[in-house]
């Protein structure tokens, strides 16, 4: 994929370490995003690829390392310098995270009342709303409640809520989950759209490859705690550390892990 993609990174994780008790989830990560790249985290299920994007944000905190926005340390920010970093970096959760007991329209405007309530009158934010319902093709659809849309518009309001704050940079959480393919098709072409319109760096978690090496500028597989490979889409598929071979072609090798417990 052609795009401007600067030199110097934006975000920086250094010698990262995370745990939940006795789980180990990284034990030294490193890794740089560039300006206005796609890039996407691969890796089996529960290598921690979501808590990166949470540790970016400041929803989780590590218990060792640096973590950068802009060469600002996120994870020494207070719940202030929190909030103004969420006004630069929108998220779009795996399950859209929308809340039921409001429309559509207010759950787009949530993040615009939270950070811009000094800033933007009502009529600035419903604008807005509706300018991000229309940029994600769901115009007119504010007084809708989340319970009457399907998976797929659900998704588009998340992203829609993500963007009406006009980040520099959107997370997306396994943003093809769930959804059919004609849905998947959908998101994957408001991904490229957004980051086209909107000139926004995107990172992306996901297990659809077939939708990564449809976003992606760039791959960076985590595998035990640190990423052990980063590169473009070709570069990756002619990759030939077998990990990230077998993850990518679908394959299921019998690890070390396996073979001890089925020798056990």
């Amino acid at each position: 994929m052609a795009g401007e993609v600067a030199d110097d990174p934006i975000i920086e994780f250094r010698d990262v370490h995370k745990a939940f008790g006795p789980k180990i989830v990284f034990s030294g990560l490193d890794l740089e995003v560039r300006a206005g790249e796609s890039l996407t985290i691969i890796g089996g299920s529960g290598v921690g690829k979501s808590v990166l994007l949470k540790l970016l944000i400041g929803l989780l905190r590590p218990e060792r390392g640096s973590i950068r926005f802009h060469g600002e340390e996120v994870t020494t920010m207070r719940p202030r310098e929190l909030g103004k970093l969420r006004q630069r970096i929108g998220m779009l959760f795996q399950g859209a995270a929308l809340f039921d007991s409001i429309t559509v329209g207010a759950n787009v405007a949530y993040g615009l009342h939270e950070h811009f309530h000094d800033e933007m009158s009502l009529d600035e934010i419903a604008a807005r709303v509706a300018w991000a319902l229309g940029l994600v093709g769901l115009p007119g659809i504010e007084e809708m409640r989340p319970a009457d849309l399907s998976g797929g518009m659900k998704k588009r309001v998340g992203l829609a809520r993500a963007i009406a704050v006009r980040p520099e940079v959107l997370l997306y959480d396994e943003p093809t989950t769930g959804l059919d393919p004609i849905n998947t098709t959908r998101i994957n072409h408001l991904i490229l759209g957004m980051k086209s319109a909107l000139s926004v760096t995107s990172i992306a978690v996901t297990h659809d490859m077939a939708s990564a090496f449809a976003i992606s500028d760039r791959f960076a597989m985590v595998h035990r705690g640190h990423i052990i490979a980063t590169g473009t889409p070709d570069e990756m598929r002619a990759s030939k550390d077998p990990r990230v071979h077998d993850f990518i072609e679908g394959h299921a090798p019998v690890n070390e892990d396996v073979a001890t417990l089925l020798h056990a």
